[in-house]
């Protein structure tokens, strides 16, 4: 990777850095050897000096207008105004190659099994850039890509990450949808898993004794402690989620549903299956049956309704008068 593109990347890491609250002032040593780490998976002194990363600050300050300063203090590094981000730098076209370079790179392993869930991902950064870089600002009015608002909470991943690779005890405020009061949980964190552009942290709730999914953006005063803990029980992700619509699982027992769908219905269903389990049963020529063997959960019946009367549920008994339930209280607000 030519030295340009590897400046680039470092600058974006001492960002990430100067801006981490859970570990705040990082001397320059602490900044060595996490670029190092994050481009080659050393910490030893190999790749990165302390003059590299003297000089990457001077570059930031110069070309960026970072405000970084020296806490004699502290004896580290810090950002003067605790708003600023590179990020919120505009890119240049060093910045867009830098990008281009590695999204390319790694698109040319997606289909290996680690990074093949991020496969759609690198389709969309490398047709991004591809934009960005062949098209004016006018021109790109002729294509949109699929965006989500910013959603709270995604500060608090970098330091969940951690906790859960170590074992740390996290503690934080957790505000109910329903209830709306804050409550402080003590956990420790399983899995991070997102779901809709929003972040959830799969964990064993320490008071409950359970595995207990909390949202991000739900989350307040997160502190990861240096206590760890041990003794919560073995999880399997893969099989936590194997019945699962959406984020919802626990320890109910699976159901088969059977729905039928309208013909256009059918088609989007077939080419986009709600679950991986399902199944065509019964192909007609104005329906066609499906199943599907998933938790009830609000997220199944969310899904059904969002085909409004393109879908019906027939089995099991449950599932379906709870959609009928649904259906009436949906009438219901359409009444005069």
């Amino acid at each position: 990777m030519p030295h340009i593109k590897n400046a680039l990347i470092r600058y974006r890491i001492i960002d990430r850095c100067l801006k981490n609250k859970y570990k705040p002032f990082p001397t320059k040593q602490d900044l060595r050897q996490a670029c190092e780490d994050a481009l080659f998976g050393s910490t030893v002194g190999e790749h990165i000096c302390d003059s590299t990363i003297e000089k990457d600050m001077f570059a930031m300050k110069m070309e960026h207008d970072a405000p970084i300063k020296y806490s004699k203090r502290e004896k580290g590094y810090y950002y003067e105004d605790p708003e600023f981000s590179i990020n919120d730098v505009p890119l240049n076209e060093d910045d867009l190659e830098s990008i281009r370079f590695a999204a390319e790179t790694l698109f040319q392993f997606k289909d290996v099994q680690m990074f093949r869930q991020f496969g759609s991902t690198l389709d969309k950064i490398i047709n991004k850039v591809s934009v960005s870089q062949n098209f004016s600002e006018e021109e790109e009015s002729i294509i949109q890509f699929e965006s989500a608002p910013s959603v709270s909470g995604q500060e608090y991943i970098n330091a969940l990450l951690n906790a859960i690779k170590f074992k740390n005890i996290v503690e934080f405020e957790y505000q109910n949808f329903k209830g709306g009061k804050k409550k402080k949980r003590r956990v420790v964190g399983y899995l991070l898993k997102e779901y809709r552009n929003r972040w959830y942290l799969i964990s064993y709730d320490l008071s409950k004794e359970a595995v207990i999914t909390y949202g991000l953006d739900r989350m307040d005063q997160v502190e990861v402690l240096d206590e760890t803990y041990l003794g919560a029980p073995n999880f399997n992700a893969k099989k936590f989620f194997k019945h699962a619509m959406g984020i919802t699982s626990g320890d109910q027992e699976p159901v088969e549903v059977l729905f039928k769908a309208d013909a256009v219905a059918a088609k989007y269903i077939n080419s986009q299956p709600l679950h991986s389990s399902q199944k065509l049963i019964k192909e007609g020529k104005n329906r066609a049956t499906f199943s599907i063997i998933v938790y009830e959960s609000e997220e199944l019946y969310r899904t059904f309704l969002s085909y409004a009367g393109q879908i019906e549920v027939t089995k099991p008994k449950e599932v379906r008068e709870e959609m009928i339930r649904r259906a009436n209280e949906l009438i219901k607000n359409y009444e005069e």
